[in-house]
């Protein structure tokens, strides 16, 4: 049986997708570079926000014109977080019911800390134990750093903890922290992706996923 379960955010919890791409295209526009679609941004993220603005913004652009870019980004995107954004169906109910089973949970993303924690209270206010974003002197998933740092503050054994993500970054922090992973459907990626990373299982529906916490999937 689980007993902790920490969640992926953007593609699992969340789908940011269009404010993500609006705010890589505001800067496009703003640079004169082409646009992207949504479908091509969900192939971008998933590493963190400096490493999405080097993948919309032109190859060759210099270090200053990414920190530029960068800086363009965080803010439009800051102000535009909650424009499209909204939990998947399902999402809510399923927090609830792990609340009610007495499961602790917690948010572990590669989205800056700033940003990660006030757009997880907004949506979820009170739900989480443990909010963990990217900080600039730790390296992001999927290296299990701030994975560990979470499951400290939860006081989380890796034999009781899954880990819920939808690519293949988030199974292999996971694995890399030691924990049984789950792969989501709904988020920005496909079952080959997360079967190829080496998800322990894959499901289509937020409500899948408690059958898994009482240890009874099938």
């Amino acid at each position: 049986m689980y007993t902790h379960v920490i969640f992926d955010l953007d593609g699992t919890l969340l789908n940011t997708i269009d404010d993500l791409a609006g705010a890589g295209n505001h800067v496009c526009a703003a640079h004169g570079w082409p646009a992207h679609t949504v479908d091509e941004y969900k192939r971008m993220v998933g590493n963190g926000i400096p490493k999405l603005v080097r993948r919309f913004a032109p190859q060759g652009l210099s270090e200053d014109g990414l920190a530029q870019a960068l800086a363009e980004f965080s803010a439009y995107y800051d102000a535009h977080k909650e424009d499209k954004t909204a939990p998947y169906p399902g999402v809510p109910e399923l927090l609830a019911a792990l609340k009610g089973r007495r499961v602790r949970l917690a948010v572990l993303s590669n989205k800056a800390h700033a940003l990660a924690g006030p757009v997880v209270e907004y949506y979820f206010p009170g739900v989480f134990d443990v909010v963990q974003g990217a900080l600039p002197d730790a390296p992001v998933k999927p290296d299990p750093t701030l994975l560990r740092r979470v499951m400290e503050r939860l006081e989380a054994r890796p034999e009781n903890t899954l880990f819920v993500g939808d690519s293949n970054v988030d199974v292999l922090t996971g694995k890399n922290g030691g924990l049984t992973v789950v792969g989501v459907l709904w988020g920005f990626r496909d079952r080959e992706e997360l079967e190829g990373a080496g998800a322990d299982f894959v499901i289509g529906r937020p409500e899948e996923l408690l059958g898994l916490v009482r240890g009874c999937y099938g």
